[in-house]
């Protein structure tokens, strides 16, 4: 990470409805039960219009309901300064990275690093598949729990998260231990 005081990650998918607000909701959650969280900037955003001004879906609400992870955001559309203030931009799929980058060109001297979210999955899962047609939220937050702690640096490689159908992200190794 950089070596300001304040730290900044601006999560991206297609719509800013499923995944990019729920990895936003779980890093927040991380930073928050670090007590760092005053110490980061953390937002996400759209690649498309498609959903601006819209709520995160109704399931991924559930879920980060049910895992007690506390979800506010309404949907918004990458932006030219965004490239400039964020440190880093950490996007779902191939097609977000694209539409990333083409972006960005048009952006002067833009400082953000722009990465697959799925980059810093232990289980080398690079690719964030879309909920919103088939895959359930629960996979989602687990994918997205995995990278943002790898991401953050608070899980050495061997960690994983797990969602409990009815409790909060834990952390376990690989043989099942906290």
């Amino acid at each position: 990470m950089a070596g300001s005081s304040t730290k900044s990650v601006l999560f991206i998918c297609l719509g800013n409805i499923c995944r990019s607000p729920i990895a936003e909701a779980v890093f927040r959650k991380m930073a928050s039960d670090a007590g760092v969280v005053d110490k980061w900037r953390i937002d996400s955003a759209a690649t498309s219009t498609y959903e601006i001004g819209n709520p995160p879906d109704h399931r991924g609400q559930a879920c980060m309901k049910r895992h007690s992870v506390p979800m506010r955001h309404v949907a918004r559309q990458v932006t030219k300064e965004d490239f400039m203030s964020f440190e880093y931009i950490l996007c779902m799929d191939e097609s977000n990275l694209s539409d990333l980058k083409r972006k960005a060109n048009s952006v002067k001297n833009y400082r953000a690093k722009i990465e697959l979210l799925g980059s810093y999955d232990p289980q080398k899962q690079l690719i964030i598949k879309d909920p919103y047609y088939s895959m359930p939220s629960d996979s989602v937050t687990q994918t997205a729990g995995r990278c943002c702690g790898c991401f953050y640096g608070t899980l050495p490689p061997d960690h994983v998260f797990t969602v409990q159908s009815h409790k909060k992200l834990q952390r376990k190794d690989k043989k099942g231990r906290r």
